[in-house]
């Protein structure tokens, strides 16, 4: 019986040897595939389907200039903007002026009924009348002392109360022209001597009736604004600039005017600068002239201003080369004959249709400049997969 059982256990412990060798060389055999490194989801092959949108180009420096936008609004041109008020101090007994009409020089606006311009003409007509009077007393006078009627100091007399009453009456003649009384009107009032105490208020220039500022039987004084007449057919656009950025801005230069009411950008140059800064805002105003024959622009009108600063070098991809993943900016760099990584990358603000490249990769590095849409969806469906 021993001489059997011993053959037979040296086959058994043959056998378990034999397996354990087998199962060692297949977990050899494995090991290395396990241990194989992941591959990178930012990197991508483009296959032969991209290769007709795909467009390759290097991050390079050129002379770009930044964009300062400021906020500004529409308003009159100064220039052609006249406040008219009564010459005379009076009641207003008619209205023919309405906001929005349209007026020539000349135009009555309103009318007056004033008792100062009437004891204004009542005064001239005084002083004209002592001063026919007196030339009657030198010219008898005169004929007097050619008699040896009378001496020559009396002459002189009368011919000094003459020259005063000639004066007084300039000088009456000359208050009612303050007073609003036309060349016409007081040439009407000394052949006549009818007084008339009814004064016009008329436009003294062309445009449109932007504030009205009185109402009918109302007591007016010559120190009031009673209506404000502009010339709407060119505006101004004024805004205010940081001192900061006053470099940026000179006169006559060229700048963009965006009227978001309107839907408008239109091209306008600067044609004013201030000499001081507003202390409370440290703002610097400047302004522009706006041609408006079409009425569009409504004074107090908002308005963008974008003033373009000095070109500078900068380091630059052009936006179509851009690729936002959660809120971050990256390039596809080129690795590889057709393979790329996707790279995060510091952007600063859009000019025109470049972005500042901030940090990230540097000059000269080549990146996906068109169809950068399309690889990161290939990379996209890959990484699925």
């Amino acid at each position: 019986m021993k001489l059997i059982q011993r053959p037979l256990l040296c086959a058994g412990l043959l056998g378990v040897s034999l397996l354990l060798g087998a199962c060692s060389e297949e977990s050899d055999t494995a090991a290395p595939t396990a241990a194989a490194a992941p591959v990178d989801p930012n990197l991508v092959q483009a296959g032969d389907n991209l290769g007709n949108i795909i467009k390759l180009g290097t991050v390079s420096r050129v002379e770009l200039s930044d964009t300062l936008r400021v906020a500004g609004q529409v308003d009159f041109d100064e220039q052609r903007v006249t406040r008219i008020g009564a010459t005379v101090t009076g009641r207003v007994t008619e209205l023919t002026a309405m906001l929005g009409q349209q007026v020539k020089v000349g135009d009555t606006l309103a009318v007056l009924n004033s008792t100062e311009l009437g004891a204004a003409q009542l005064a001239y007509m005084k002083a004209r009348a002592q001063a026919q009077l007196n030339e009657r007393n030198v010219e008898r006078a005169q004929q007097l002392f050619a008699a040896d009627v009378i001496g020559s100091a009396e002459l002189q007399r009368r011919e000094s109360e003459l020259s005063i009453s000639r004066a007084e009456m300039r000088a009456a003649a000359d208050q009612l022209r303050v007073l609003g009384v036309s060349s016409k009107s007081l040439e009407k009032l000394t052949s006549t001597g009818a007084i008339n105490s009814v004064s016009p208020v008329v436009a003294t220039m062309a445009g449109t009736v932007v504030e009205r500022l009185v109402a009918q039987g109302q007591v007016v004084q010559p120190s009031e604004v009673m209506f404000t007449v502009a010339d709407l057919s060119r505006v101004w656009v004024e805004a205010e600039v940081p001192e900061q950025q006053a470099a940026a801005v000179q006169p006559g230069q060229t700048i963009q005017v965006e009227i978001p009411a309107l839907g408008q950008q239109l091209t306008a140059k600067l044609i004013f600068i201030a000499d001081t800064v507003n202390p409370m805002t440290r703002t610097i105003m400047v302004r522009s002239e706006l041609d408006n024959s079409d009425r569009s622009l409504k004074p107090a009108m908002l308005a963008t201003v974008l003033i373009q600063g000095r070109p500078t070098a900068r380091l630059v991809v052009p936006d179509t080369a851009i690729v936002r993943e959660n809120n971050k900016d990256y390039l596809f760099v080129e690795v590889g004959p057709q393979q790329f990584k996707l790279t995060e990358v510091a952007l600063g603000p859009a000019i025109g249709t470049m972005r500042p490249v901030l940090g990230g990769v540097a000059e000269g590095t080549k990146v996906v400049t068109e169809g950068a849409f399309h690889l990161n969806n290939e990379r996209k469906r890959k990484e699925l997969e």
